[in-house]
């Protein structure tokens, strides 16, 4: 029990990643991991801070592990991310049974921080953190993600990540092909390349400078790997060049999470996002010329300061206009060391429920219309293995991200590509029968 270990991550693909990196540190050090807190020596907590009630989740989660070092107070208890990072030595100082707490660019750090005597907030910049290559554990086996930037310049007026992740830093293009081969070697498929922005991704090694467009190509010359993916790209750093790069290669899927956040363009000005909505408008179009097919979703924060009915019937009016596949939609909320929390027009959370209620509305509508279209249609999905809401089914993606159920026939393996006759829809998911 002196070297078992839990961890438990909340918030986005970056966190899940570099859980998977401190698990990977946690291997080299000859710890094991358990799924039950209380036969942990070690527990460490990857925390998001992006939204409130991501925030709220791990508070409650915390106050269950207070409980549990009261009964074994030589646990340590560790939280890491994006929380930690925000609020430094004072988390310590308010927390006082939590062991010590290291942010995004410190992973390394936390073999020394186990030993320490003292407690310790290792918030600093790593300027080295672009060029620190990390030991993942990965379980999945046939999906990888693989960050290739870190940190945010984009300073959008609602989003604290510049603050916890730091400015942006791009790893150089040969570090990311190399793991990426590694992965290929070890027999995985899917890659999924990580950064706050993407689309901004420049690679800073031997003055090379290679674009993303650059990157995705080089990815996609690596033999073995058979899909490639990415999140999240800004809109407006989505350039032309890297809009036929996605409907040139051949291993780069038809999808696209491009967040919106608002049809109103005074609204986007206020969230500083740097493009209209007709610009936005201009580049979905340019997609869909480029790459036929191509699905695409998206993120719409709603009640932003300042955002009257006449903004909110915009952004419906661009969701019926644009028709997304799918979007994640959110209530604004204050976030500590942001513009967006000083400014007038803070609006009534009854308000700012009803807006949400009718956006989620109208896009059920819209991505059930779309997903009944390919009712009878036939699919590539790569199969991912028992579905986590129902045993007696398997799941699948096709590479336009539908996610598709279906009951496996006997040759069917996790990791293999198979077709799919797809007999119905639902708004999240589609369900389907194997070729045979």
């Amino acid at each position: 029990m002196d070297k078992v270990a839990y961890l438990q991550t909340w918030g986005c693909q970056m966190n899940v990643h570099d859980t998977e990196k401190i698990a990977g540190v946690l291997r080299g050090e000859g710890y094991a991991f358990t799924n039950k807190p209380e036969d942990a020596a070690l527990i460490i907590l990857n925390t998001c801070s992006i939204r409130e009630k991501a925030e709220h989740k791990f508070l409650s989660r915390l106050g269950y592990f207070r409980r549990l070092k009261k009964k074994r107070p030589a646990m340590q208890i560790v939280v890491s991310g994006c929380i930690a990072q925000q609020e430094g030595e004072k988390f310590l100082i308010d927390n006082q049974y939590v062991d010590f707490t290291f942010g995004p660019q410190n992973i390394a750090k936390l073999p020394e921080l186990i030993l320490r005597d003292k407690r310790k907030a290792a918030v600093e910049e790593n300027p080295y953190l672009a060029e620190t290559e990390l030991p993942s554990i990965r379980n999945d086996g046939t999906r990888a993600w693989v960050n290739i930037m870190y940190g945010c310049n984009n300073f959008c007026s609602y989003c604290v990540v510049p603050h916890t992740r730091g400015r942006e830093r791009s790893r150089p293009m040969d570090s990311i092909v190399n793991e990426i081969r590694t992965l290929s070697d070890e027999g995985y498929k899917e890659i999924t390349l990580l950064g706050q922005n993407v689309n901004s991704y420049n690679d800073p090694n031997n003055g090379t400078c290679a674009s993303f467009a650059e990157l995705l190509t080089a990815v996609n010359a690596v033999k073995g790997i058979e899909r490639v993916r990415f999140v999240t790209s800004h809109p407006k750093d989505l350039s032309p060049e890297l809009i036929a790069a996605i409907g040139d290669l051949d291993k780069v899927c038809e999808h696209i999470h491009l967040p919106l956040q608002s049809g109103s363009t005074k609204i986007l000005s206020s969230m500083n996002r740097k493009y209209s909505y007709a610009q936005y408008l201009d580049k979905i179009t340019a997609l869909r010329d480029s790459v036929p097919g191509i699905t695409i979703t998206s993120d719409i924060i709603t009640g932003f300061p300042g955002e009257t009915s006449e903004d909110h019937k915009e952004t419906l009016s661009a969701l019926r206009e644009i028709e997304f596949d799918g979007i994640f939609a959110f209530k604004y909320s204050k976030r500590r060391y942001t513009r967006a929390a000083d400014m007038e027009g803070q609006l009534d959370e009854e308000i700012k429920s009803e807006r949400l209620k009718t956006i989620l509305e109208l896009q059920d509508v819209i991505t059930d219309k779309i997903n009944r279209k390919l009712k009878g249609q036939t699919v590539e999905i790569l199969v991912e293995g028992e579905s986590s809401s129902d045993p007696a089914h398997w799941t699948g993606r096709t590479r336009t991200n539908k996610i598709v159920n279906f009951i496996p026939v006997e040759s069917v393996k996790k990791g293999m590509f198979i077709t799919v006759n797809i007999t119905n829809s639902f708004r999240h998911s589609l369900e389907g029968q194997p070729d045979r």
